[in-house]
Parts: structure tokens; sequence; C-alpha cells
């Protein structure tokens, strides 16, 4: 595997390559061209901009997260086929400068979704969380609003304030739109794409849906291991792949994270570990905040988790995910530096135990 670190371009972030260049064991960055819209060809000079940035700082892009699918590809009107023709020209453009890994989503109208993006943990320190009786009280309409008055005034992915000012306009988009319908027409976008994808080695790696279930009555589809598998199935091609988020399929307790690498092995190009910890299962009140990356802050179990990804042969990008704000510091809610670096070191301390431990068996 290789310990990478998603970051947002200087103009973004307030992580910079020479802080994420210093965490030990890092090599490369996840990154994006952030200020284009979903629909739009990335140019080239802009893609070779972005690059060089990276490389001057002494690493190199290991994958782009994301290039975001536009919602008439995901309705499928009339209009997709001209989007997804600017979506293969984006895959040229990115092949032609070797980035050979593109995670991306499907879900609609709303990317992760978290009612609150600083509640204070016993120790001080401030995390993600999701509360279901918090979504059931709120106007779908009223949400973007409210995250962008808990963001501190940073974009967040998924969340651009563009897009989210036609809400009640995407709604109406999605109104027909049942799971069946919309795994069709990611079926239809995939097998488009394949061609390219096949002549420049691009590894596409969808994310899960986050959390795992319906939000406001929209469908969602990248949810659990039956679902991906089918995806895995319907465009049996080896870029058609899987980013492995831990923390989105595990927002639903009953997927078995280490089964889920185990069945889809071969197909997993991208990997994002994270643990949560669940405060109450009950449908009507369904309560989880990030944790740490340390099993036993959490619910899940780490060591089983990056176990499973190393005997199954991964050796893709893999990246700390959302981390705790921690020792004061004010970034974008779940990307600060701190904690996130902790998190790195701590999947790296894993698999150097599993690795070594391994090869003393053989």
């Amino acid at each position: 595997m290789e310990m990478t670190f998603r970051w947002y371009g200087s103009k973004f972030d307030t992580v910079t390559l020479k802080q994420i260049r210093q965490i030990p064991g890092m090599t490369g960055v996840i990154t994006t061209l952030y200020d284009t819209t979903p629909g739009e060809e990335w140019q080239p000079e802009a893609i070779r901009a972005l690059k060089k940035e990276v490389e001057d700082a002494g690493l190199h892009i290991s994958g782009i997260e994301s290039v975001n699918v536009c919602d008439s590809i995901k309705v499928g009107d009339s209009d997709r086929d001209k989007y997804i023709e600017n979506y293969i020209k984006t895959l040229e453009h990115l092949g032609k400068e070797d980035i050979h890994m593109v995670c991306y989503n499907f879900m609609p109208v709303f990317d992760w979704t978290r009612t609150e993006l600083a509640r204070v943990k016993p120790d001080g320190s401030t995390a993600l969380a999701y509360n279901q009786k918090a979504i059931d009280a709120i106007d779908p309409e009223n949400l973007a609003a409210s995250i962008k008055k808990m963001s501190g005034g940073t974009v967040l992915p998924g969340w651009e304030p563009e897009r989210m000012a036609k809400v009640q306009e995407l709604f109406e988009m999605y109104k027909d739109v049942d799971g069946e319908k919309l795994f069709e027409n990611l079926v239809y976008f995939l097998k488009a794409i394949m061609p390219v994808c096949n002549k420049y080695d691009i590894k596409m790696a969808i994310h899960p849906d986050d959390p795992a279930w319906s939000v406001f009555g929209l469908t969602r589809i990248i949810t659990s291991e039956e679902n991906i598998v089918r995806l895995m199935k319907a465009v049996d091609d080896v870029h058609n792949g899987v980013t492995f988020c831990s923390g989105s399929y595990g927002t639903n307790l009953e997927n078995d994270l280490p089964h889920m690498i185990r069945t889809l092995k071969g197909r997993i190009h991208f990997a994002h570990v994270r643990n949560l910890k669940f405060n109450d299962t009950s449908k009507e009140n369904y309560d989880f905040e990030e944790a740490t990356h340390l099993s036993s802050d959490g619910n899940f179990d780490m060591y089983e988790i990056v176990r499973a990804l190393y005997e199954t042969g991964f050796d893709g990008p893999i990246r700390p995910d959302h981390g705790r704000m921690i020792w004061d510091e004010k970034a974008m809610p779940g990307y600060g530096l701190y904690d996130r670096a902790l998190g790195s070191m701590y999947i790296q301390g894993l698999w150097e135990a599993i690795e070594k431990n391994d090869k003393r068996k053989n």
C-alpha cells in the first residue's frame, strides 16, 4: 500500500504540502481541482500546474478525489451523453499526466451527511457526528445552510454553495429516480468510460454512500456488500473498482467490513481507513460520531480491517480519513492536519506489524 493524504489545493486547504511531506511514510497526495464544477471538462494546463506544485514539494499525485459526476448523468436525462463526453476528456487528460486512479461517488443531491461538524468529545476535541432525530427534524432545503453555518467559512466537499443553492431543483430532478434507475444510470456511465480507462489504465474507485441508507427519501445504492458486488459484476472490468471507506460502509453495522474487503479482492483501488463510535443504534435515534483511528476508541476492529487489506494483496493508495480537531487547530471540519497525521502513523504501524508477522510465519 501507499500512504497518502487528502489535499484540496493551496487555495482551499489549511494544510500545506510541506506539512504533509513531513509526516513519516507519506509519499503521495489525493487531490482535485477543487474550483471545477461537476460536468466541466478539466483543462490539461490546470492538471499540469497542480501536478507540478505537488511534485515540487517532494510528493506525487496518487489519485484524484474527486472528478465529480454531474446530476444529469445520475438521473439519466437528455444531456448526460454530453457530460459523459466531458468526463471522458477529463480522464484522458489525467491519463496523459500519468494519473491512474479516480475516486468518485454516485449519491443523489447530497454528498456525505452529518448533523454536527464539531461535536465536543470528553477530551475536549471536536468531531463530525450524525443523529437521526436531527435529520428527521430538518427541512432538507435548510440542511445546506446549516452545514455552511457550521463549516467555519470553509467550502466542504459535496456542499458547494452554487450547487446547494439549487436544492429544490435537484430534488425535482430525482423525484422519479428509484434505486434501479440510479443503478442503471451508473452502469451506463461506467460502460461509456471504460474504453478510456482501459487505454490509460485509470482505475475508477466508487466511494460508498455516507451514511449507508436513504436520506430525505433520496435513494442510495452503494451501501452494502450485495450492492457493490452487483455493480462489479454488471461492469466486469478491473478498472471498475471500489474505494473501500470503512467509515461509510461502517455506518451500517450489518456490513462485515473485513469480509467485504476479502469479497472485493482485486477490485479495491483505494482505501479510506477510519473508525466510528456508535452512541445509539435504535432506528429512531441512530447516533454516531467520528472516532480516532484507534480501535479501542470506536466500534471497528482496525487491525482486522488493515489485515484484510494486506492479506488480499491491496497495493493501492490508502489514507486516514475524517479526523478530529485537536490541539486548537482551525481547519476544514474533518480535514485538519494533526489527527489525520496521527491516524496515518497508526495505520502504518498496523501494516508493519501485520507484514512482519506474516514474514515470520513464512
